[in-house]
């Protein structure tokens, strides 16, 4: 069936990513059909290319001379109606007598090296590089498995729990935490905040425009309460190596530092946290496999890249075409948005046989979950960890765990998140 001017306009509204089988009907369609897309785009914009297909992505992703995320030209996400309308709303009021009027100017002239094209991304990615390395990564693996045993001790006792609040949203916050090197205490903080950022198309998150305006302003607050204690007492931490690393002889900005904290905020748990839980719901769903896992724990480390690639827990990012060029066959003007579907990219017939079974055994691809090229995610090799270690000792501890019942997905496009879900231990 080929794809209809409805479909096409379907994939602006977040709540068509509610039911993921019929959007990757779509994009099933869309890869065959027209693999990049032209879609029209409500609220006045001008429309977009939707890349569906696994080699266009990456094609798109490692070219930015052709393609760029720079957010003066738009940045990595296409406008939605209530993040729209949040903005203008928070933005209005922004910020009122009282407030760290300052602060909140610098925030919104900042940016994150994720809205960022070479060289400048290069130089802000190596910042905070140092808190990824290998040694670094060993380093964290031992208290990540503590932390984890910790939050599935709470458990002992009960038969039923609301898994994302207890457990999946526990482990990544905690990290985010210990690499900011703040007390244990904000963590929660830091997952309020995030979700009211990301989560403003959805009315169970974001109730008011001045909910969202007064998270970013308690953000502001706390990001300049760091900066201006790792100023007079450097660490090792993160938020010290942003506040102390030069770019270009010069010292990181308010206004990058405040953006770049706003997205290791929220990259340093929303994903992570997507992925968790979204592997418990693949290995409830097909028990076969993780029987394979209860058999032989050894492949947890192989089933991790299943788990991710099946569960794209960021939906897609946004390109801006900054020349005439191609992607395939489609010519694509300067100026035009592009969206590369990681969702689709991931169930691509060209790089697995069997894209749409969730297996163990899957042969093909490496996935795009994280994104390919300049801007991989830098933190990706701590989110496998973090999820690795975490299937370990719940599998260990609890083998019969289970979803029970629907699970209520965040009204996005952008990330495909687990609000709430009911598991059985």
């Amino acid at each position: 069936m080929t794809i209809s001017a409805e479909e096409r306009l379907s994939l602006s509204y977040s709540e068509t990513f509610q039911d993921l089988a019929v959007v990757h009907d779509i994009f099933s369609r869309m890869r065959k059909e027209d693999p990049v897309a032209w879609c029209p785009e409500p609220w006045g914009g001008p429309g977009f290319w939707s890349v569906t297909k696994y080699d266009d992505i990456q094609f798109v992703s490692k070219n930015p001379a052709l393609f760029s995320s720079d957010g003066k030209l738009g940045g990595i996400t296409l406008p939605s109606n209530e993040m729209i309308q949040n903005r203008m709303k928070a933005e209005g009021n922004f910020p009122q007598q009282g407030e760290p009027e300052e602060a909140g100017n610098v925030f919104q002239s900042g940016t994150s090296m994720i809205m960022m094209d070479p060289p400048e991304h290069v130089r802000n990615r190596r910042v905070v590089a140092p808190g990824f390395t290998p040694q670094k990564l060993d380093d964290l693996t031992k208290g990540i498995r503590l932390r984890a045993k910790e939050i599935i001790d709470r458990l002992d006792g009960q038969t039923e729990v609301e898994f994302i609040s207890t457990v999946a949203a526990e482990l990544p916050v905690q990290m985010l935490a210990e690499l900011f090197g703040i007390d244990q205490a904000l963590r929660h903080k830091l997952f309020e905040w995030s979700n009211t950022i990301i989560g403003g198309d959805d009315p169970d998150i974001v109730v008011s425009a001045d909910q969202f305006r007064t998270a970013i302003m308690e953000l502001v607050t706390f990001g300049m309460e760091q900066y201006e204690d790792r100023k007079a007492n450097p660490g090792e931490d993160l938020i010290s190596m942003l506040v102390h690393t030069e770019v270009n002889g010069e010292p990181t900005s308010l206004g990058d530092y405040l953006s770049t904290l706003l997205l290791l905020v929220v990259a340093g748990n929303e994903t992570t946290r997507n992925s968790i839980s979204g592997g418990i719901l693949a290995l409830s769903q097909y028990p076969d496999e993780k029987r394979k896992l209860l058999d032989d724990p050894t492949l947890i480390s192989k089933a991790v890249d299943e788990i991710i690639r099946w569960v794209h827990p960021v939906i897609y990012m946004r390109r801006t075409a900054i020349q005439d060029t191609m992607i395939g066959e489609q010519a694509i003007k300067k100026g035009d948005k592009i969206a590369l579907w990681y969702m689709s990219g991931n169930r691509d017939e060209d790089k697995w046989a069997n894209p749409f079974t969730f297996s163990l055994d899957q042969q093909g691809a490496r996935h795009l979950s994280f994104g390919y090229g300049q801007h991989l995610c830098i933190g990706w090799r701590l989110a496998e960890i973090q999820l690795q270690v975490l299937l370990e000792e719940l599998l260990a501890r609890f083998p019969n765990i289970s979803s029970k019942g629907e699970v209520s997905r965040m009204r996005s496009n952008f990330l495909n998140s687990i609000k709430t879900m009911q598991v059985t231990l």
